[in-house]
């Protein structure tokens, strides 16, 4: 028994090595869409196929998640979900990658001012480390130094 009392349909699916018959709540784009909770267990979303080291490689969405949110600006999710059979295991990142993720990242860790690794990533809006910044408020501005003893 259907414990939501939600009209189900049975859809064949076939996920790379079986055909599996399931109940789905109907069809978007062609695709048998599930609830939360619903679906195979060969049936995953990208972030699961992730998690598991995997990736879609290429194949199309085998059906669809959807789910709703708590939160009222985000009222129903739909995720895709792929085959885990169909799936490639994740290719690691070359070296050339890597040597660019790593400058990246220390690019994001040195000051413009000083030019110095701080060892934390600077704050996008300044691209200073804090002691600059601070130094940059502490320090008056010369100009307003030069226009009162003019003014006096």
């Amino acid at each position: 028994m259907n414990p939501r009392r939600r009209k189900q349909r049975p859809v064949t699916i076939y996920d790379g090595r079986t055909h599996l018959v399931v109940l789905c709540r109907g069809f978007l784009d062609g695709l048998p869409v599930f609830g939360y909770g619903e679906a195979p267990a060969t049936l995953l979303t990208r972030s699961q196929l992730r998690a598991a080291g995997l990736r879609p490689g290429g194949a199309d969405p085998v059906a669809l998640l959807v789910f709703r949110h708590f939160k009222p600006y985000a009222r129903e999710t739909v995720a895709e979900l792929f085959s885990v059979e169909k799936a490639l295991p994740h290719r690691p990142a070359t070296p050339a990658q890597r040597r660019a993720i790593r400058a990246a990242l220390q690019a994001r860790r040195t000051c413009q001012t000083c030019g110095e690794d701080v060892g934390y990533y600077v704050p996008t809006s300044t691209r200073q480390c804090w002691t600059c910044e601070g130094a940059e408020l502490a320090d008056p501005n010369p100009m307003t130094e030069l226009a009162t003893e003019v003014a006096a």
